[in-house]
C-alpha cells in the first residue's frame, strides 16, 4: 500500500471515528438540554484533548516522528489560537442572552459546521500552495524557492499578531447585532425573538419562524470563519499534508466546546494570553517568509510554541494572583 492510499484510509477512518464519538456526545451524554457543569466540562477536555494525542501516537509510529511532529505542533497552533476565539464566543452568549442550558447545543453544531468549514479551507488551501511556487533560484550563495501564497500568509499573519498586541478592548462587551449570520438568518426566514424551549424553529400562525437560537448558531458560525481567517494559514507553515493538518484541526476544535465551560467563567485569569497569541502569529509568519530559504524544523515549531503559551500562561496565573491579593 503506498503512501497516498494509506492516507486516504486514515482519512475514512477519521471521519468515521469522529462523527462516532460525536453521535455519542450528543445522544447519549447531552441528550437533553442542560446546564454543562465544571466537571463534565473538564472530563470532556480529558477524552477530547487525550484521543488527539494518542491519534497523534498513531500517526508516529505508522507515518514517523517528522508527521508526528508535524500533527503536534499543528495540533497546538489550532488549539492555542481558538481560545482567543472563545473569548469571542463568550461575549456573543452574553450579548444575546443565551440560557446556560443551550449552549452546549449551539457551540455542538457551530463546531460541526466548522468540521466541513475546515476540510474546505485546508484542502483547497493546499492545493493552491503547491500550484504557486516559483523557479528556484540562487542569490548571495544561498537558494531561494519561494511561494507566494505562503509568503502573503506570513506577511498577513506579522500584521494579525501585531494587531492582536496592540489591541486592549477584546474582551470588553461589543455589538453583535450587525453579524453576518444575523443578516443571514433574517433574509432566508422569519425571526422570532425567543428560545422557545432550544428549538431552531417553530409553528406560529401556521408560519414558519426561525427561533433565537438559530440566529445564535448562525453568529457563532461566521465567527469561527473569521477566525479560521488566522488560524489556517498559520497551520499552513507546518506542513502541507492536509491529512495532518486537517486531522490536528479538527481534534484541536472538536475539544472546544467542553473548554468553553471551563473557561467561561475565569477569562479574566488569562491577560496575558492575547500576547502570547500574538508572539505565536507573529513566529508563524516568519517562519512561513523564511521557508523560502530555510526550513525551521518542526520539533522547533512545537518547542517555540509550547514555550510562549506556557510563559503567557504562567504570567497570567500571577497576575491574576497578585491583583487577587491586592483586594
Amino acid at each position: 500500500m503506498n503512501y497516498f492510499q494509506e492516507e486516504g484510509y486514515v482519512l475514512i477512518s477519521f471521519a468515521i471515528m469522529i462523527f462516532g464519538l460525536l453521535a455519542i456526545d450528543l445522544y447519549v451524554f447531552n441528550k437533553e438540554a442542560h446546564k454543562v457543569s465544571t466537571r463534565e466540562a473538564l472530563n470532556w477536555s480529558i477524552v477530547w484533548i487525550g484521543l488527539g494525542l494518542v491519534f497523534g501516537g498513531y500517526i508516529y509510529f505508522d507515518f514517523g516522528p517528522e508527521k508526528a511532529s508535524q500533527y503536534y505542533s499543528a495540533f497546538l497552533i489550532e488549539k492555542a489560537l481558538s481560545v482567543d476565539n472563545l473569548f469571542v464566543f463568550i461575549l456573543v452568549f452574553r450579548f444575546f442572552k443565551v440560557p446556560d442550558k443551550y449552549q452546549h447545543k449551539v457551540l455542538f453544531y457551530g463546531i460541526l459546521g466548522a468540521i466541513f468549514l475546515r476540510a474546505i479551507f485546508i484542502f483547497s488551501g493546499v492545493a493552491l500552495i503547491n500550484k504557486t511556487f516559483l523557479p528556484e533560484f540562487s542569490w548571495m550563495g544561498r537558494t531561494f524557492h519561494i511561494n507566494i501564497i505562503l509568503t502573503l500568509f506570513g506577511i498577513f499573519l506579522l500584521v494579525a499578531g501585531y494587531k492582536s498586541w496592540k489591541s486592549e478592548d477584546d474582551n470588553e462587551e461589543k455589538d453583535f447585532s450587525k453579524s453576518l449570520g444575523i443578516k443571514l438568518i433574517h433574509r432566508l426566514f422569519r425571526v422570532d425573538p425567543s428560545y422557545h424551549g432550544g428549538k431552531f424553529f417553530i409553528l406560529k400562525d401556521g408560519k414558519r419562524f426561525a427561533t433565537q437560537l438559530l440566529v445564535v448558531v448562525a453568529v457563532i458560525e461566521f465567527t469561527d470563519l473569521i477566525f479560521a481567517v488566522d488560524s489556517i494559514p498559520a497551520i499552513f507553515a507546518i506542513s502541507q499534508d492536509p491529512i495532518i493538518l486537517y486531522t490536528s484541526n479538527i481534534f484541536a476544535i472538536l475539544g472546544l466546546r467542553a473548554l468553553y465551560f471551563l473557561l467561561a467563567n475565569s477569562f479574566e485569569m488569562f491577560h496575558y494570553l492575547q500576547h502570547g497569541l500574538s508572539f505565536i502569529l507573529g513566529f508563524i509568519g516568519l517562519k512561513m517568509i523564511l521557508a523560502a530559504t530555510y526550513h525551521v524544523p518542526s520539533p522547533l515549531s512545537l518547542l517555540v510554541v509550547f514555550l510562549i503559551l506556557t510563559i503567557s500562561i504562567i504570567m497570567s496565573l500571577k497576575k491574576y494572583r497578585s491583583e487577587k491579593k491586592a483586594y
